[in-house]
């Protein structure tokens, strides 16, 4: 077993959520706000407060720009954030894994 904490920026399931989901990316590859809302089933005002929490963190990083005239926001799973969530699951693997009993004869 570990003796590491869980990432608690991490660790709340709508963040996980966002953060597994973004994971799938490939490096410095970018998501449109609106077709990750979709694919997670989250309101727009729920999506938008976890990815606050994620961006102050250091996790992942929006960009707001335009295409053509159309605002447009895109999402994208930072270095730090990849890293982060590669710990995190070396985490809960850790914590899943049964402990080695042996029996005594």
């Amino acid at each position: 077993m570990t003796d590491t904490p869980l990432d608690p920026v991490i660790h709340a399931q709508a963040r996980l959520r966002v953060v597994a989901a973004l994971s799938t990316l490939g490096a410095g590859d970018q998501i449109a706000f609106p077709r990750l809302q979709e694919i997670l089933a989250m309101t727009a005002g729920n999506l938008s407060v976890h990815l606050r929490k994620l961006e102050d963190a250091g996790y992942v990083e929006i960009t707001k720009t335009h295409r053509g005239r159309t605002p447009v926001t895109l999402v994208a799973l930072t270095h730090r954030g990849r890293m982060a969530f590669e710990e995190y699951t070396a985490s809960v693997r850790a914590l899943l894994q049964p402990p080695d009993i042996k029996e005594k004869t």
